[in-house]
């Protein structure tokens, strides 16, 4: 049964998703941690970090690892077709429909009309991710008490090299990582 819900879960998700990997972490977030409650909020962020970290799109990464975690090597392929299923139909169709009628007003107007959707999602996605990582939490509260110094600390400096020296992202991940590492294990 619950390899039914898991791949519902997902096709869900890869249904309803538009935007990108991280337009689909708020609905992965919410169907996931909030609806079945398959997993927490940090252990959320830690498959988002990891997801991020491996090669591939960040929802297909992201559906690997929750079904992985869930089920094992299973659940892992089922909630990876279940993300993928979906997009592959829609995406053939749209092709199909798209070359078809590219040049149509309605259809430029549609595309065009779609762009701050998907950029609303993705500052949401992220807004979700910083409050998380700064406060151990995804909900909207903010205490000061809670605040993490050294996810704080480590934010501005990745954010100061990437935009300062252009520093490969790639360095960034590999750096903070290991920072983390050692920092956490101290603390």
């Amino acid at each position: 049964m619950i390899y039914l819900q898991l791949i519902w879960a997902f096709f869900r998700i890869g249904l309803l998703s538009f935007g990108g990997g991280y337009a689909v972490l708020p609905m992965i977030d919410q169907i996931i941690v909030d609806q079945y409650g398959w997993m927490t909020a940090q252990q959320f962020t830690d498959i988002i970090t990891i997801s991020q970290m491996t090669p591939g799109p960040i929802a297909i990464n992201a559906a690997t690892f929750v079904g992985n975690q869930l089920l094992g090597v299973p659940g892992g392929i089922v909630a990876t077709i279940g993300v993928c299923l979906p997009s592959l139909i829609i995406v053939l169709a749209l092709a199909y429909f798209y070359f078809k009628y590219q040049n149509l007003a309605l259809v430029q107007g549609v595309v065009t009309a779609m762009r701050p959707a998907v950029v609303a999602l993705i500052a949401s996605a992220g807004f979700s991710i910083i409050l998380t990582a700064f406060f151990g939490s995804g909900e909207p509260v903010i205490q000061l008490g809670h605040l993490n110094g050294v996810s704080v600390a480590i934010f501005l400096v990745s954010l100061f090299l990437l935009r300062r020296f252009k520093l490969d992202p790639t360095y960034i991940i590999i750096i903070t990582g290991i920072i983390g590492l050692v920092v956490y294990s101290i603390l």
